[in-house]
């Protein structure tokens, strides 16, 4: 039986993307596009979820691309810009479950711990958590198994009992061959559909 429901962040209850900042840096769509992909990667911006400083990768990049560095600077001195609205259809989700009072409800994300206090701030949801597990303030983040874990011994849940929801499928994955039950997340509406077939909402 299903008691817990874990949620990720970004992509799911928060719309988080980079192009909204660096659209006011590039005219060139595609020119930023291949920023973003050879240079502020993915790779580069998950290894400050997983806790390194942000001033740190700043300066690793910068190094590396020189030619780039305002650029790059803008990354983390802009990062606010990056940040967009809630995801009001999950959200609207998530208070549903939340005021059943049937479930325990958790966040495990990959964020920076330098720059996840701007989201408690802004999005007030993120409050109504029985708990939320940041990778940046971890040092380790999804798909490690042992970040899954941390959350299961802190929070005293059996992963038999927990559902995770993430859009990011290799994190469903991990959690899967830790017996996690989990919904890749591809749109609310679809999400409602299968919480609603699994009896949860």
């Amino acid at each position: 039986m299903i008691t817990t429901i874990i949620f990720d962040l970004g992509a799911v209850l928060i719309d988080w993307n980079p192009h909204y900042m660096y659209r006011t840096i590039f005219s060139d769509e595609e020119e930023m596009k291949n920023f973003l992909a050879t240079i502020t990667t993915s790779d580069w911006n998950e290894e400050q979820d997983a806790g390194r400083p942000l001033a740190e990768g700043t300066e690793i990049l910068v190094k590396q691309f020189p030619e780039h560095e305002e650029n790059i600077r803008a990354f983390y001195g802009r990062w606010e810009e990056m940040l967009g609205n809630a995801l009001h259809d999950t959200v609207e989700l998530f208070k549903e479950l939340k005021e059943s009072g049937k479930y325990k409800t958790y966040a495990l994300t990959n964020w920076s711990a330098e720059t996840f206090p701007v989201a408690l701030e802004r999005f007030e949801f993120l409050h109504w958590f029985d708990g939320i597990v940041v990778s940046g303030a971890e040092k380790m983040r999804k798909p490690a198994p042992e970040f899954y874990q941390l959350l299961l011994d802190r929070h005293n849940v059996k992963a038999e009992e927990a559902l995770f929801i993430d859009d990011n499928y290799r994190n469903i994955l991990a959690a899967e061959k830790l017996g996690i039950q989990s919904i890749h997340f591809t749109g609310a509406d679809v999400l409602r559909e299968k919480l609603s077939e699994l009896n949860i909402l």
